[in-house]
């Protein structure tokens, strides 16, 4: 297991505060060009779509930590509601509420259901923003940790990737495949940046400059048949952030719970891979995407490239988002 010391001088290495200035707050983002987005469209050929998003509801895979939970949906008008305000609306003058939608429902056929949804902003298949980890009281490209307060984060929120966009080339490495293995790649079986070339060269793919990197280990499938959240699987061995870093990956997704190899292998330290690409290179990562079908059509045609489209939404200083992914081959 490393130490520290290594992971701080592997953090000078792939660190690029001040690359694209002293004030930029989209990271790695930036190697998204408007021709690397133009080929990237000209990667579809037979227009089939892959939502690569899962189900925002109660049986999702959060729980298992007390400070993020499952989304909660409520309707705040139903049928039940127009059957009774109807009825009852000019009777009910006190509550302001089902006066306003008696008014709705009363001698016009209109009718109408509203609903609401309550929920941790990376409940589900989402994306961390650059506020979302920091360490030394810093942000990636050197903003303070304090800019991030209870009204949201002031700098790298997940707002200012709006106007740039989430779209690009992506590639799928399917690791689980190419081990073999029946489900998912279980516990203390981190994969390499060894492993992600031999992946690469086994799928006849090459990762270039501003792709978004896609990484299948199975968690997903395994969560489907389960129904165990907590369950740790293998993730990216934290040595792997050099390896984006030299291949000035975009941005890195897989179908697990927090892209990296939940085993820290920095003594003293927790999720040291979420640290360095966050806060040292400005890299997002994007979690619980699933990536089963996508991987079956990559197996069946042997094209592992492909148009990737996934705009966060704009939520005014989040530290992360929701995103529904859409890979078209």
């Amino acid at each position: 297991m490393a130490g520290l010391t290594e992971f701080r001088r592997v953090a000078e290495t792939v660190r690029n505060w001040g690359r694209w200035g002293d004030t930029d707050e989209l990271g790695t983002l930036n190697l998204i060009t408007e021709r690397k987005i133009a080929d990237a469209a000209r990667l579809v050929r037979h227009g089939k779509v892959f939502p690569l998003g899962v189900d925002f509801g109660s049986s999702g895979p959060q729980g298992a930590f007390q400070f993020r939970h499952n989304p909660i949906h409520v309707m705040t008008v139903d049928g039940g509601d127009v059957n009774t305000l109807a009825h009852y609306g000019p009777e009910w003058q006190r509550n302001i509420v089902a006066q306003q939608l008696s008014e709705f429902f009363v001698d016009n056929p209109f009718r109408f259901n509203d609903d609401m949804i309550v929920m941790p902003l990376q409940a589900a298949t989402q994306w961390d923003a650059l506020s979302h980890v920091y360490y030394d009281d810093q942000l990636y490209n050197g903003f303070p940790a304090g800019s991030v307060t209870s009204l949201g984060a002031y700098h790298c929120g997940i707002d200012k990737v709006d106007g740039k966009g989430i779209t690009s080339r992506g590639v799928l490495l399917d690791v689980v495949a190419h081990r073999g293995a029946d489900t998912f790649l279980p516990l203390g079986t981190p994969i390499t940046p060894d492993e992600l070339d031999e992946v690469a060269r086994a799928q006849r793919v090459t990762v270039e400059p501003g792709d978004i990197v896609l990484v299948r280990t199975g968690w997903w499938q395994r969560f489907r048949q389960t129904g165990d959240g907590a369950e740790p699987g293998a993730g990216l061995d934290w040595r792997c952030a050099s390896w984006l870093h030299d291949h000035d990956v975009a941005a890195v997704a897989a179908d697990n719970l927090m892209v990296e190899n939940p085993v820290s292998g920095v003594d003293g330290t927790y999720l040291p891979l979420h640290m360095l690409c966050l806060r040292d290179m400005g890299l997002m990562l994007g979690e619980y995407w699933d990536l089963g079908a996508l991987a079956a059509d990559c197996a069946a045609d042997g094209i592992y490239e492909f148009q990737l489209v996934a705009p966060p939404l704009r939520v005014t200083g989040g530290v992360g988002s929701p995103v529904n992914p859409i890979a078209i081959k």
